[in-house]
């Protein structure tokens, strides 16, 4: 009898693995649909201002267009990676941008979660908080880090959407702006349309000091991405096939950092020179032996 309640119990339980499965699949699917070339409306416009300060002078509202590579650089079981590229110039006369990078990772307890003024706080999450879900992981042109969140992929009516709240440093449009404020709270949704996908943002300006903790703003964030044919980003594809060895080694030494499982601290800068510079340089930093103490002189012991 004992055998047969077993037995039973195995057998209740494959629809569900089947189920969990199914779902996985589908999560791979949406994320990975956001590979490809696509035309990029960015648009920013403060909405609420709250700070004490008469002089207070809101964030102008800012329309960008681009044309944009998303490149599949990992597909794992449990990991999908994605490189931006942003085409700037004349198509005669393309220009590449390294741009931001994106990581999905399935049920990843990990996360390092900015604190303020370059410091990251890493955090273990219990399993049974991500189960069924996908960490997002977004970092720098230089692939220093910048938001690390989790959350469920919603598939529903018709929807395909991720959903997900955390804290970031100022994005570099206000970097070199704004004082005033010195951590991004971020509310992200990445959601599939019929012509690509939206990054929808919900973002709160907060100052955070010692005893200080005010919200001086928000903004509202709508970045729309329009598929394209894949031959309009040609020249970001080149770019990568000649760039990609070079970055993975970047990217390795990174993940070394981050395996120390501790909070993190970054200078801003090495010898008056921010990361990214020393990292663009063609003519340097193409070996591990070159990149390696490069990434670590930029972190804090």
């Amino acid at each position: 009898m004992k055998h047969l309640v077993v037995l039973a119990a195995i057998i209740l339980s494959i629809p569900l693995s089947i189920n969990a499965q199914n779902k996985k699949k589908q999560d791979q699917k949406a994320i990975k649909s956001m590979c490809g070339c696509y035309e990029v409306s960015f648009n920013f416009a403060e909405t609420f201002q709250y700070s004490d300060d008469s002089t207070y002078v809101a964030s102008k509202t800012k329309h960008d267009r681009g044309l944009e590579w998303v490149q599949l650089v990992e597909d794992e079981k449990d990991k999908i990676a994605m490189q931006h590229l942003l085409i700037v110039g004349s198509k005669e006369n393309p220009y590449i941008v390294k741009h931001w990078r994106q990581d999905w990772e399935f049920e990843n307890t990990d996360l390092y979660e900015y604190f303020r003024d370059n410091e990251w706080k890493y955090t273990k999450l219990d399993k049974k908080q991500v189960k069924g879900q996908w960490s997002q992981k977004v970092f720098q042109v230089d692939d220093s880090p910048r938001y690390e969140g989790s959350a469920t992929w919603i598939h529903l009516d018709g929807k395909h959407y991720w959903e997900n709240t955390t804290t970031a440093p100022l994005p570099r449009r206000e970097y070199t702006q704004r004082s005033d404020y010195n951590v991004t709270g971020r509310t992200n949704r990445h959601e599939l349309t019929k012509t690509g996908w939206i990054h929808d943002q919900d973002n709160e300006k907060i100052l955070s000091e010692e005893g200080t903790y005010q919200i001086i703003a928000e903004e509202k964030g709508h970045n729309v991405y329009k598929k394209v044919e894949d031959s309009e980003c040609v020249a970001a594809q080149n770019y990568w096939a000649k760039e990609k060895n070079k970055w993975a080694l970047v990217r390795a030494k990174w993940d070394e950092v981050f395996a120390r499982n501790k909070d993190l601290f970054l200078e801003e800068k090495v010898d008056n020179k921010v990361l990214f510079k020393y990292l663009f340089d063609k003519e340097k930093y193409k070996t591990s032996e070159e990149i390696n103490p490069l990434i670590e002189s930029f972190v804090k012991k």
